[in-house]
Formats: C-alpha cells, sequence, structure tokens
C-alpha cells in the first residue's frame, strides 16, 4: 500500500512538473511570445527593451528563466504581474479560489444528492412514468445553458419577483466570507449553486441510472435476491454501491475542472470573483504570470483529484484492491 502511494505521489509530481514546462513554453518561448514589450509599453526605445528584458531575466536561457519563474510562484511567491505592475499574482489567485471553491463545493452536494436521489429512483421505476419523467427533467437540465439559466434566475429573484415574500431574502450580487457572515455566505450562494448544478444532475442521474439497470442483471445481484433480500435493500446495498464507480470518476474529473476555472460563466453572471473570472481577465490582458498562476492551480486541482479518485475506488470496488 505505501509503495502505491509512494509510486502515485511520484506520478503526481511528474505530471505538475510536465504542466508547468508545457505552460512555460507555450506562453513564454513561442516565436511572438515575448512579453518584453508589454512591460516595456508602445512605442519604447530599444535601450528600454535591452533595459526590461534585462531586468526580468528574458535574456537569459529558457532553463534559466522557467526556474526562476517557478521559484517566484511556489518558494517566494512574489511573482508580480505584467499588466498591474508591483501585483503580486499568487494572493491575487489566494483572495479568488475560496469563491470558486464555496460556489463549486456547494454545487458539488446539491448534484451528488440530486442526481443519486433521481439515478436510484428512476431505475426502481424502471418503464414507469415516472422513470420517463425524471429523465426527461434530466434532459432539460443538460439542454439548458448555465448562463440562460443564471440570467433567468437573477431577473426572477433580483428584478421582477424580488419585493414578493419568496424572494425578498435574496440578497443582490457578489460574495461574503463564510467567517464573517455565515447565513450571508449561504444566502449568497443558494441560488448560484443550483443553477451550476443542474446540468450536473441531469448528466449524472441519466449515468446512475443506466449503471444501476446494467447492474440488475450481474451475479451478485441474483445471489443477493436469492438469498431473500428485498429489491429495495439489493438495490441499495450491492447495486448502487457498484454504480457508483461510474459515478465517482466523472465527479473527479467536473469538480477539478470547475474548481480549476470551469465555472467562468456562473461567477460571470452572478458576480463572484473567483478563479475563472481571474484567468478570464489575465487571457484578455495577456498577463502571463497569472495565466501561469491560475493554470498551475488548476492543474495541481485536476491531478490531486484523479489521486483521490484512484483511493475511492479501493473502497467501492473490491476488484481494485485484489488488482484484477
Amino acid at each position: 500500500m505505501a509503495r502505491a502511494l509512494l509510486a502515485r505521489l511520484g506520478q503526481t509530481v511528474l505530471v505538475l512538473f510536465g504542466i508547468s514546462v508545457l505552460v512555460f513554453l507555450v506562453f513564454f518561448a513561442t516565436p511572438g511570445a515575448d512579453p518584453t514589450a508589454r512591460i516595456a509599453g508602445r512605442n519604447a526605445s530599444p535601450e528600454t527593451m535591452a533595459a526590461v528584458r534585462h531586468a526580468y531575466g528574458f535574456d537569459r536561457p529558457l532553463p534559466v528563466q522557467y526556474l526562476r519563474l517557478m521559484d517566484s510562484l511556489f518558494v517566494t511567491r512574489d511573482l508580480a504581474s505584467f499588466v498591474d505592475h508591483g501585483e503580486k499574482v499568487v494572493p491575487e489567485v489566494m483572495q479568488a479560489a475560496p469563491v470558486t471553491l464555496s460556489l463549486v463545493g456547494g454545487a458539488a452536494v446539491v448534484w451528488i444528492v440530486a442526481s443519486i436521489a433521481m439515478g436510484t429512483v428512476a431505475a426502481a421505476t424502471r418503464g414507469s412514468v415516472l422513470d420517463r419523467s425524471l429523465m426527461m427533467l434530466g434532459l432539460v437540465g443538460i439542454s439548458m445553458p448555465v448562463f440562460w439559466l443564471g440570467e433567468v434566475a437573477n431577473l426572477v429573484t433580483q428584478s421582477r419577483y424580488h419585493d414578493t415574500w419568496l424572494f425578498s431574502w435574496v440578497p443582490g450580487l457578489g460574495y461574503v466570507k463564510l467567517h464573517e457572515d455565515p447565513l450571508g455566505w449561504f444566502r449568497h450562494l443558494v441560488i448560484p449553486w443550483c443553477v451550476l448544478a443542474v446540468l450536473f444532475i441531469g448528466i449524472y442521474g441519466r449515468v446512475l441510472r443506466a449503471d444501476l439497470v446494467a447492474a440488475s442483471g450481474e451475479d451478485f445481484m441474483r445471489t443477493a435476491r436469492a438469498k431473500g433480500l428485498t429489491e429495495t435493500r439489493v438495490l441499495l446495498r450491492h447495486g448502487l454501491r457498484t454504480s457508483l464507480v461510474t459515478f465517482v470518476s466523472l465527479f473527479g474529473l467536473d469538480f477539478a475542472q470547475l474548481v480549476g476555472g470551469g465555472a467562468l460563466l456562473t461567477e460571470v453572471v452572478f458576480g463572484l470573483q473567483g478563479v475563472g473570472r481571474l484567468t478570464y481577465q489575465g487571457l484578455i490582458n495577456l498577463d502571463l504570470p497569472l495565466i501561469m498562476a491560475t493554470v498551475m492551480y488548476s492543474a495541481i486541482f485536476v491531478v490531486l483529484a484523479n489521486a483521490v479518485v484512484d483511493l475511492v475506488y479501493l473502497v467501492l470496488d473490491p476488484r481494485v484492491r485484489d488488482g484484477r
């Protein structure tokens, strides 16, 4: 077990190293990507360009530039923006991360609970009107763009019906820190949670339902029924646990992608200054240090999520533990 964990840790480090090198080469070593002109400003003299290039180390070999950038990003954490001169990018990412984590974490709870309930009920009543209705609702949720649904939610809760008893409790757009006002934090995020979760409820509910239906004909399910267990217990105790393997795999990738900036549209619609919005601003301004910081932040979450998924596999599927 310890050897497997060490091997996984080594793979994680290698993947992060490869991502950092790739991102560095794309943004700093690609022909025409020299950031000197953006730092020096328009119509800068050759002398100014040379001075800036020397001050930022752009005249040094690429391996030296890479090591300096990684040192500034992970060790000293004093990497400064090329656009907002003197503004440190790591604190910006650390300030935006709790916003994105709060948004995605709450939405994940909503879509996990709702999709498990939807998929399980649909599988237990497969072929019925309820089954078809739930799958149709899931398909509708998948089909609705998150930015459109968010704007509709804002129109209903912030404008048209805000003064009614139903939505008078909904605060204005923005974010409140959890430790400052827990109730305000919840009230600001509960609508964004539901909007972001709608798409994933439809996807995960349909996937889980398909896996449960496929598992119902397996030998271990028939053996459980032969032992006299009720259909509900067979479905929940045996079928659901096996079917969650695919569910967990999807969740690990989607959660990491959203935390890494994939929730951009939801953040924009609801005025949340999260990592996705920060990355978008970096891309618009071509702020290479900010882009590098947000990409590495996203990569770390994706790699760690995959490592956690592998560990959860060991719990859900005994065949993985046995090496089969």
